[in-house]
């Protein structure tokens, strides 16, 4: 029995040296294939982040544009209000000094105007 466990132990370490080696090997070439798939996502990204960059610059630099064109337009806007505001201002006060009964006449209807749409207002509450 001793001679025949000498060649079955033999064999037994064969087989799992066999194995290891063939686990060693699956190991290696999952590791092999990964490392491949990995690298070729990798240059696909590049790739993909090589053609966003100039649509990327472009989308940014049409937005600076559109920021500037906006905010001179607000503002060219706001010196046209400011400029027909100051001849409004002008032209009344030179009413005012051309007719001064009349203005007083005017604001003075105005003024009672408001007072009674107030009161109206008020009396409905």
């Amino acid at each position: 029995m001793i001679a025949t466990s000498k060649p079955f132990s033999q064999s037994a370490n064969n087989l799992a040296d066999q194995a290891t080696q063939g686990t060693d090997s699956a190991i290696a070439s999952t590791q092999r294939v990964a490392n491949q798939a990995l690298s070729s996502l990798s240059d696909k990204v590049q790739d993909a982040r090589d053609q966003a960059a100039p649509v990327i610059s472009r989308v940014a630099s049409k937005a600076e544009e559109l920021a500037r064109r906006s905010a001179e337009a607000m503002r060219e806007r706001t010196d046209y209000v400011k400029d027909r505001a100051y001849r409004a201002s002008d032209a009344t006060v030179g009413y005012i000094k051309d007719e001064p009964l009349k203005s007083i006449l005017i604001a003075a209807v105005a003024g009672a105007a408001v007072m009674a749409l107030i009161t109206l207002l008020s009396r409905d509450r």
